[in-house]
């Protein structure tokens, strides 16, 4: 008796968790059932975003904009600007050589792996970091400009402060782990923003969708060129401590808007609330021309922002692409 009792509670208990599951599948194929950690990005603590109007500075939309965080590799674009004032200045030249050194080799991916001694010109090195992203890469061009990486991280961050990055110091050329190496979204808007009013002869850099190097494709690791109307760059980041990072600008009807999203969970997540966020931008400029005062925070329906209810405008394709993490992550890590 007491073998069949506890094969019959067996049986209720399978059909109770079996009932619990039925029901919370057709929850969430009805749309009624979100996870709880997906309700809202801005639940996040490492999430902040702005957006700017590039030509008349003002933001349009900010959340937690000047709280310190980790920019991950939109810290190369940094690299790059440092290296185009070089170029600029007759400094150097592109196609100068960037020998690889033992530090810079030895830089975790993503990287190239030209390995010590191997080199490229400067014009490949820029190419080869507004796609593929690569720490070796970054590492070998600071030392080009100015003989060591530490050397280098003082000239990024007087470089920063002079631009009006004043909440910003950058300690390595990559934007690879270290605590200390940090930025706000509102910097990294300014930072945007001088790029392209600065370098416009330099821009298209950030525009390729990928790069040929010896044969070798390498995509760009920002999916949303090509895709988001008017989307002409400019740079992805990632690491543990900073999450799913983008600067990101886009041109349309002669308006011009550059968008940071740092600490996403996800490449998705960051991508749609980007695509989001630019396009409620730009929906926002195109009502106030018929006196309509509205906000772009108004457009994003803030609370659910992370569940995609704005419909990105794109031109083909999907935004939820894998990417190559610009930090892929080790033991230790």
């Amino acid at each position: 008796m007491r073998a069949a009792s506890t094969m019959m509670n067996h049986f209720k208990l399978r059909q109770t968790v079996s009932a619990a599951f039925y029901v919370a599948t057709m929850l969430l194929l009805l749309g009624m059932w979100q996870p709880a950690q997906a309700r809202s990005l801005s639940d996040i603590e490492k999430y902040a975003a702005i957006v700017v109007d590039v030509d008349t500075n003002e933001v349009l939309y900010a959340h937690k904009a000047d709280a310190a965080r980790h920019p991950a590799s939109i810290t190369k674009v940094m690299t790059m600007m440092l290296a185009f004032d070089a170029l600029d200045a007759g400094k150097i030249k592109m196609d100068d050589r960037v020998v690889m050194s033992a530090h810079a080799a030895a830089q975790p991916p993503s990287k190239l792996a030209l390995g010590k001694g191997g080199w490229l010109t400067v014009e490949e090195a820029i190419r080869v970091l507004a796609t593929k992203s690569a720490n070796d890469v970054a590492v070998a061009l600071g030392e080009h400009l100015a003989g060591t990486e530490v050397a280098f991280a003082q000239e990024m961050t007087e470089k920063a402060r002079s631009i009006g990055m004043n909440a910003t110091a950058f300690y390595n050329a990559s934007g690879l782990p270290n605590p200390a190496h940090s930025t706000t979204a509102r910097d990294l808007a300014t930072m945007s923003a001088y790029l392209i009013q600065h370098y416009p002869h330099y821009y298209a850099f950030f525009s390729q969708q990928q790069y040929n190097f010896y044969g070798k494709i390498l995509p760009n690791h920002n999916r949303l060129l090509g895709k988001l109307v008017g989307l002409d760059g400019i740079k992805t980041g990632f690491t543990n401590a900073s999450g799913f990072t983008l600067a990101a600008s886009a041109q349309r009807d002669g308006k011009r808007l550059v968008g940071i999203v740092l600490g996403a969970p996800s490449t998705k997540l960051r991508n749609d609330n980007m695509a989001n966020l630019i396009n409620a931008g730009f929906d926002v400029l195109r009502q106030r021309k018929f006196g309509r005062n509205v906000t772009v925070a108004s457009y994003m329906s803030e609370p659910d922002q992370a569940l995609g209810n704005w419909n990105p405008v794109v031109a083909q394709g999907s935004l939820d692409e894998a990417e190559e993490p610009d930090f892929q992550p080790t033991a230790g890590n």
